[in-house]
Protein backbone atom coordinates (compact mmCIF):
# COMPACT_ATOMS: atom_id res chain seq x y z
CA UNK A 1 0.00 0.00 0.00
CA UNK A 2 0.92 3.45 -0.93
CA UNK A 3 0.24 7.17 0.80
CA UNK A 4 0.12 9.73 -1.93
CA UNK A 5 -0.39 13.58 -1.08
CA UNK A 6 -2.72 16.01 -2.83
CA UNK A 7 -3.54 18.88 -2.26
CA UNK A 8 -7.23 21.03 -2.13
CA UNK A 9 -8.41 24.60 -1.12
CA UNK A 10 -10.26 24.89 1.67
CA UNK A 11 -14.01 24.05 1.08
CA UNK A 12 -13.13 20.58 -0.97
CA UNK A 13 -11.23 19.73 2.11
CA UNK A 14 -13.76 20.57 4.16
CA UNK A 15 -16.05 18.28 2.13
CA UNK A 16 -13.81 15.40 2.53
CA UNK A 17 -13.14 16.01 6.45
CA UNK A 18 -17.01 16.45 6.90
CA UNK A 19 -17.63 13.21 4.81
CA UNK A 20 -20.08 15.39 2.32
CA UNK A 21 -17.44 14.65 -0.49
CA UNK A 22 -16.62 11.02 -1.28
CA UNK A 23 -15.11 11.42 -5.12
CA UNK A 24 -12.42 12.84 -5.33
CA UNK A 25 -12.18 13.80 -9.33
CA UNK A 26 -8.90 14.63 -11.03
CA UNK A 27 -7.12 14.57 -14.67
CA UNK A 28 -6.53 11.06 -15.09
CA UNK A 29 -2.11 12.08 -15.84
CA UNK A 30 0.46 10.14 -14.89
CA UNK A 31 0.79 10.86 -11.09
CA UNK A 32 -3.51 9.57 -10.61
CA UNK A 33 -2.02 6.29 -13.01
CA UNK A 34 -0.10 5.69 -9.35
CA UNK A 35 -3.24 5.40 -7.28
CA UNK A 36 -4.64 1.92 -6.79
CA UNK A 37 -7.67 0.38 -4.54
CA UNK A 38 -6.60 0.04 -1.43
CA UNK A 39 -3.83 3.05 -1.48
CA UNK A 40 -4.18 5.72 1.04
CA UNK A 41 -4.32 9.47 -0.05
CA UNK A 42 -3.25 11.93 2.53
CA UNK A 43 -5.25 15.34 1.65
CA UNK A 44 -3.22 19.10 2.80
CA UNK A 45 -5.57 21.81 2.42
CA UNK A 46 -3.90 24.79 0.27
CA UNK A 47 -4.92 27.50 2.51
CA UNK A 48 -3.68 25.86 5.90
CA UNK A 49 -1.12 23.21 5.04
CA UNK A 50 -0.88 21.61 9.34
CA UNK A 51 -4.75 20.67 7.78
CA UNK A 52 -4.60 17.16 7.09
CA UNK A 53 -6.73 13.89 6.14
CA UNK A 54 -6.09 10.40 5.60
CA UNK A 55 -7.88 8.66 3.69
CA UNK A 56 -8.46 5.18 1.60
CA UNK A 57 -8.81 4.55 -2.57
CA UNK A 58 -11.99 2.45 -2.54
CA UNK A 59 -12.29 2.74 -5.72
CA UNK A 60 -11.36 4.05 -9.49
CA UNK A 61 -13.80 5.40 -11.86
CA UNK A 62 -11.55 6.11 -15.59
CA UNK A 63 -13.67 8.20 -17.77
CA UNK A 64 -12.49 9.96 -21.38
CA UNK A 65 -13.93 13.58 -19.94
CA UNK A 66 -15.20 14.63 -16.75
CA UNK A 67 -18.98 15.31 -18.64
CA UNK A 68 -18.96 11.42 -18.31
CA UNK A 69 -18.08 10.79 -14.71
CA UNK A 70 -20.28 13.99 -13.45
CA UNK A 71 -23.07 12.63 -15.86
CA UNK A 72 -22.62 8.66 -13.92
CA UNK A 73 -23.44 9.67 -10.18
CA UNK A 74 -25.31 12.42 -8.16
CA UNK A 75 -23.53 15.72 -7.48
CA UNK A 76 -23.44 15.22 -4.29
CA UNK A 77 -20.50 12.54 -3.78
CA UNK A 78 -17.97 14.97 -5.58
CA UNK A 79 -19.41 17.75 -3.31
CA UNK A 80 -21.24 19.74 -5.93
CA UNK A 81 -25.12 20.48 -6.60
CA UNK A 82 -25.02 20.29 -10.32
CA UNK A 83 -23.18 18.69 -12.90
CA UNK A 84 -22.78 21.72 -14.91
CA UNK A 85 -21.23 23.21 -11.69
CA UNK A 86 -19.48 20.22 -11.42
CA UNK A 87 -17.73 21.06 -15.03
CA UNK A 88 -17.52 24.47 -14.22
CA UNK A 89 -15.58 24.06 -11.43
CA UNK A 90 -13.10 21.52 -13.01
CA UNK A 91 -12.54 23.13 -16.25
CA UNK A 92 -10.75 25.93 -14.24
CA UNK A 93 -8.35 23.71 -12.85
CA UNK A 94 -7.99 21.17 -16.59
CA UNK A 95 -8.63 22.44 -19.88
CA UNK A 96 -10.91 20.66 -22.40
CA UNK A 97 -7.33 19.58 -24.07
CA UNK A 98 -5.71 17.98 -21.36
CA UNK A 99 -9.45 16.15 -20.59
CA UNK A 100 -9.22 14.77 -24.42
CA UNK A 101 -5.72 13.61 -23.77
CA UNK A 102 -5.52 11.96 -20.19
CA UNK A 103 -9.32 11.49 -19.46
CA UNK A 104 -10.48 12.08 -16.09
CA UNK A 105 -10.62 9.39 -12.79
CA UNK A 106 -12.94 9.75 -10.35
CA UNK A 107 -11.11 8.52 -7.04
CA UNK A 108 -13.85 7.09 -4.03
CA UNK A 109 -12.92 7.52 -0.49
CA UNK A 110 -13.43 6.90 2.68
CA UNK A 111 -11.80 8.66 5.52
CA UNK A 112 -9.77 7.09 8.25
CA UNK A 113 -11.05 7.43 11.35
Amino acid sequence: MTTHQLKLSINPFEKILNEKKIIESRLYDNKRRQINIGDQIEFTCNDNPIKKVLTVVRALYRYPNFENLFSDFPPSLFGGTSKEKLLEEIETFYSKEEQSIYGGVGIKIEVVK
